[in-house]
């Protein structure tokens, strides 16, 4: 029978934190050490010997090789027979307790509390030795699971039960510091945490053919278990899916629990409102769906209320969702919402119903409880046409143990506990592959008569230099039927017989790809206290890490969070309060910032590489295989123990999940008040989560949507028509060049000269007769070619298509009339965008110049009416050089042919505008129906004078946050005195010392670099915001974007850079850094044509934690590539960036 992954230790990781002396560490074994041990053992596992404290072979006493300890058996109970009623599930009063047992294996009677209860005393000495109390062992739980440890006393007819809870539907994910005192104790250890209580279904009467992974329950709720008043006549009925009398219990349970939580952070009581339905835009609106505990999910709910008002829904049953056919797509369902409960901003939140109902553009299942729901929540997310979090497929995954520790070990890079598996016809996905450090899979070929079998490999673990240190080993079951319902049992790990015995009596319980592993439990790692030893017990830690998928399905750590408490005691989430990493490390000894840091940056490297391996497995399953073709992981826990080698630190990962560690997380940010001020709200733990299920609504909303695009642009928009088949969109393009590339990339091309702007009009006529010819049916029209916007807006005027006016588009096209109109709207409102405009003069004739140089004040900048790039811009100081320029201009670039791209088919027009002191900066803006919904600031280097070609630029802004609203603000007052109300615009601005300035709107996304960079730190993509603005829809954005990074970049230019771009610096040389992330290339031109007008070649930008980071990379990069020079002082054009 095959057997596979030998044991050997695995390899402390970079970034491991070295503990701070004097702690009393082991170091880790040598692998090459060798100790007396059987030949068969020493072969299957190098370096084995006698355990910790184990006796020789042939000593006396339980649990020494060739002795067997008798298994007795739990009896029986049917689960179709055995409904027991929250009521039933209250602890009884303990009895009379006499004697102590050995390890505690299946079989055993042991007193066991409820969860949150301590009437046993477990875990601590009783102050009253007449009761009969003694040492009682360190009592634990996994949701529902009991834990025991030798040793427990006995008891007469005594049952494990457990009381019911707060309904969960995931398991904690969590990592877990223990710190003792040096007084040593060999009962304190470290505790794996149960993620919350469930109905208690003893081992032996498993009977979950029907159910889903999460479980779902059955009989009635608890009652009267959550203090406060709220109003009880509330319209929960959902006209149409009437529900039972135990759902409607289940109902109102959640809508109390909902009010309970709200209740407790301050936020205002849920208001009624389904007596006036809302009706809303089916199927043109972000509705983004919760189905799970309000305790649970109530951060995601709230964050979701912030970012996208209105539009996060929290449905308390199954009955308010309803899935139909979707038109079109076989086997698929749309999700409707006929009820729910709306967020909002300020934790507002209002009881909806919705006529028709709203159609779901993601959905996110958790429910854990009540009758039938696990189940009804799973079938609600199979199979879906908008975007799911979660699926009964990929929990099914997520909750083998043995699969997820095989999938970090192996394509993680990620620490996994020593762990032995005995496993029965194991998944496809466990067979095979390479071996992993510490992990032995032992495939049975059945269930009975295994002993010899069992025996040989347990005693081999036992003594395996795997182990290191461990003095105790833990024995459960694996698979995702035994998620929150099984039995864990710790032993010594001296006692060999008790640990086969547990191992063979489980097996018994095993079904097809289920298993029971062995795996260590390691020993509190002992930490120096400055204030000495302890006389109590010591501390254990527990860090709750969540990881969300961002932008580019790449992980990014959201949060940690702690919880302290007694070491010599179970540790669980709500019995606990959440403190920082920091706050709660420093309580157990470790409080240096640096080695503090290193734990910090351990563990997100970790909790990161889980979530990427978790995706890389999902990327190779089928539709089928995941649950639906958009079902995904969005996030994920991660619980760590943090184990001692060699004098290190290393987090070793237990087992994945999530859904308390958001509770914690959100508990952490203030009971999930709102709102959140200062550092609490740059890091909401739910921010990220939200973003993507924006992000993928979007995606969700646009798919199939036919755009028409007017003007194709250059190799510098190469990245719309890959967005386009990434998105899902159908473009029609409509082209003056028949041989474009672009041509063969869209549904339908339409070949039409358009570079006479002056005619923009007669051709928005004829181009809508062709539209229409062509039986086109469009959702949206739209360009972000300079030089066709105004025809756009003419086309979309005809086609009856949503856009901004046509007027506004000249006026912002034409940059005289931009300020001249800006300098007569003085308000009200104030202040004005007169407060921002420059003066101006229009030139058309050596007349206008000569009038100019007497009204604006000098020295000015002359630049071209419809220009683009910067092409034409020069710096003149007096009315000579005034006149040089613009004859110059007139000679040189008279119409489209002598520079294409940059506007000459306007005609070339000139201005002469005041020139502005200050440092130059752009805002990208997000508009829609005159609301401002996202805005972007980056910062531009010293411009290359006279000309003002841009040199270098960084993202995010390193302006202070009130400068930083003032630019926004400034942009955003100058789109609308423009009367541009929606779209997605670029605008330019100066900061100077007595506000912004403007120098031009260019009523498009922003060129060169900019949507690269926003995708790249924000996850924000302008052009998917600006397609769906030209359908009409509201894009689906967050309200307050967060960058991920700083990035810093320089502009590479030909008549600087022709011999670095042809040799060390060469397009296929940038493009493979790229490639291997060591910088960001952006190719603004194909070829290297130097000329008296140029533009920049491209873009070249390095990434950082922070600007100085950025900027040094960058400088060091451009130094070894020879784009660094003194022509071209690279240094000098980031020194703004500090």
């Amino acid at each position: 029978m095959p057997r596979a992954f030998l044991y050997k230790a695995a390899p402390l990781g970079p970034g491991a934190v070295p503990l701070p002396p004097p702690s009393p560490l082991h170091p880790a074994r040598s692998e090459s050490a060798h100790h007396a041990r059987p030949a068969a053992t020493a072969a299957r596992y190098p370096g084995s010997g006698p355990a910790p404290g184990e006796p020789g072979r042939g000593a006396a006493g339980a649990g020494v090789a060739g002795t067997r300890t008798p298994r007795a058996r739990a009896p029986r109970r049917d689960p179709r027979r055995y409904t027991p009623h929250p009521r039933d599930l209250a602890p009884p009063t303990p009895p009379a307790l006499e004697g102590q047992s050995r390890a505690g294996t299946l079989g055993q009677e042991g007193p066991v509390s409820a969860l949150g209860q301590e009437p046993l005393g477990l875990g601590s000495r009783n102050p009253s030795p007449s009761s009969g109390w003694g040492w009682g062992g360190l009592g634990l739980s996994l949701q529902g699971q009991v834990l025991a440890t030798s040793p427990l006393p006995k008891s007469r007819g005594w049952k494990a039960r457990q009381g019911p809870g707060c309904p969960d539907s995931f398991v904690s994910l969590s990592l877990c510091l223990c710190h003792q005192s040096f007084s040593h104790s060999t009962h304190e250890m470290l505790s794996l945490d149960p993620s919350g209580p469930e109905w208690d279904c003893p081992l032996g009467s498993k009977d979950l053919e029907d159910e889903g992974p999460w479980g779902g329950g059955s009989g009635l709720p608890p009652t009267g278990c959550f203090p406060g008043s709220w109003r009880q006549d509330v319209g929960l009925d959902c006209k149409g899916s009437p529900e039972g009398t135990e759902a409607r219990a289940w109902t109102v349970y959640y809508y109390s629990l909902l009010q309970s939580c709200l209740q407790q952070a301050g936020l205002p009581e849920t208001q009624d409102r389904s007596q006036a339905p809302r009706t809303g835009c089916p199927g043109a609106e972000v509705t983004l769906c919760v189905l799970g505990s309000p305790s649970t999910f109530l951060p995601v709910l709230l964050e979701g209320g912030v970012q996208s008002p209105g539009n996060m829904l929290l449905c308390l049953s199954p009955a308010w969702l309803m899935k139909v056919p979707a038109p079109g797509q076989p086997g698929e369902a749309a999700l409707l919402v006929s009820k729910a409960v709306s967020f909002h901003p300020g934790g507002l939140t209002f009881l909806d119903d919705f006529v028709p109902p709203r159609r779901a553009t993601y959905f996110l299942a958790g429910l854990g409880l009540g009758p039938s729901r696990g189940r009804e929540a799973a079938e609600l997310a199979r199979d879906l046409t908008c975007p799911t979090g979660a699926s009964a497929e990929l929990a099914r995954l997520l909750e083998d143990r043995l699969l997820t520790r095989q999938l970090l070990a192996q394509q993680g890079g990620v620490a996994v506990p020593a762990t032995l598996a005995f496993t029965y016809k194991p998944p496809g996905l466990l067979r095979g592959g390479d071996s992993s450090p510490g992990l032995r899979l032992v495939e049975l070929s059945g269930k009975e008569s295994q002993e010899t079998l069992v025996r040989e490999e347990v005693e081999a673990f036992l003594r395996s230099e795997a182990l290191g240190d461990v003095l105790q080993v833990a024995v459960k079951l694996s698979g995702w039927r035994w998620r929150g319902r099984q039995a864990l049992h710790l032993h010594p790990r001296a006692e060999l017989g008790a640990v086969v015995n547990t191992v063979l009596a489980l097996l018994e319980k095993l079904e097809e790809e289920e298993s029971v592993l062995v795996e260590a439990v390691y020993p509190p790692v002992q930490l120096p206290c400055s204030d000495g030893p302890s006389p109590g017990p010591g501390l254990a830690v527990r860090i709750c890490a969540v990881v969300c998928r961002t932008q580019g399905d790449r992980p990014l750590l959201s949060k940690v969070v702690c919880g302290v408490g007694r070491g010599d005691r179970p540790l669980r989430h709500h019995n606990s309060l959440p403190r920082t990493l920091e706050v709660a490390l420093a309580q157990c000894g470790l409080g240096e910032e640096a080695q503090v840091a290193a734990v910090r940056q351990r563990v997100k490297a970790a909790a990161e590489a889980a979530l990427t391996a978790m995706l890389a497995l999902e990327a190779g399953l089928s539709a089928e295989q995941r649950g639906g073709r958009r079902a995904h992981t969005d996030f994920l826990g991660v619980d760590f123990a943090l184990t001692a080698a060699g004098g290190m630190l290393t987090p070793v990962a237990l087992e994945l999940n999530g859904g308390l560690c958001l509770e914690a997380c959100g508990a952490l940010e203030g009971l999930w008040a709102a709102p959140r001020l200062g550092p609490a709200a740059a890091e909401a733990a739910a921010a990220p989560l939200v973003e993507t299920m924006l992000r993928r609504s979007a995606r969700c909303l646009m798919e199939g949507k036919q755009l028409l695009v007017v003007g194709a642009g250059g190799v510098s928009k190469k990245f719309v028509w890959e967005a386009a088949r990434d998105y899902g969109l159908q473009l029609h393009l409509v082209e003056s060049d028949p041989n474009h590339f672009a041509s063969q990339l869209v549904q339908t091309f339409i070949h039409f000269d358009m570079t006479e702007h002056r005619r923009d009009e007669e051709n928005a006529r004829l181009l809508a007769e062709l539209v229409r010819a062509r039986g086109l049916k469009l959702d949206g029209c739209f360009s972000y070619w300079d030089d066709c916007l105004v025809l756009t807006a003419l086309l979309c005027q005809e086609l009856g298509l949503p856009c901004s006016p046509p007027a506004a588009m000249r006026l912002a096209k034409k940059k005289s009339l931009t300020q001249l109109h800006l300098l007569r709207h003085h308000g009200p409102p104030w202040p004005a965008p007169s407060l921002h405009a420059v003066p101006c003069c229009p030139l058309e004739s050596e007349a206008d110049v000569e009038r100019a140089v007497h009204q604006v004040p000098l020295p000015g900048v002359m630049k071209l009416e419809f220009g683009a790039g910067a092409v034409g811009v020069r710096l003149v100081e007096d009315a000579p050089q005034c006149h040089e320029h613009f004859s110059r201009i007139t000679r040189d670039l008279q119409g489209e042919a002598d520079h294409p791209g940059i506007g000459l088919g306007w005609g070339n027009a000139m201005l002469l505008m005041e020139f502005v002191e200050g440092t130059e900066h752009d805002v990208d803006l997000v508009l829609f129906g005159g609301r401002l919904l996202a805005a972007f600031v980056s910062d531009n280097g010293p411009t290359r004078l006279p000309g003002f070609t841009e040199t270098a630029a960084c993202m995010p802004t390193g302006l202070a946050s009130e400068q930083e609203a003032q630019m926004v603000q400034a942009a955003f007052r100058c789109c609308l005195g423009c009367g541009l109300l929606d779209g997605v615009f670029n605008v330019e601005l100066k900061l100077t010392g007595a506000g912004p300035r403007l120098i031009e709107i260019n009523p498009r996304m922003g060129g060169f670099y900019l949507r690269d960079w926003i995708l790249e730190l924000y996850g924000v993509d302008l052009l998917l915001a600006a397609v769906m603005v030209a359908c009409g829809l509201r894009p689906a954005l967050p309200t307050r974007p967060r960058a991920r990074g700083h990035l810093v970049g320089v502009m590479c230019l030909v008549s600087q850079h022709l011999q670095a771009l042809s040799s060390t610096a060469s397009r296929e040389t940038l493009q493979a850094l790229h490639d291997r992330g060591l910088l960001r290339l952006n190719l603004l031109e194909e070829a290297l044509v130097p000329g008296e007008y140029e533009e920049p070649y491209c873009s070249v930008a390095c990434a950082g934690s922070s600007p100085t980071e950025a900027r040094l990379r960058l400088l060091g990069l451009c130094q070894g590539l020879g784009i660094d020079g003194p022509s071209y002082p690279v240094a000098h054009f980031l020194s703004h960036f500090k």
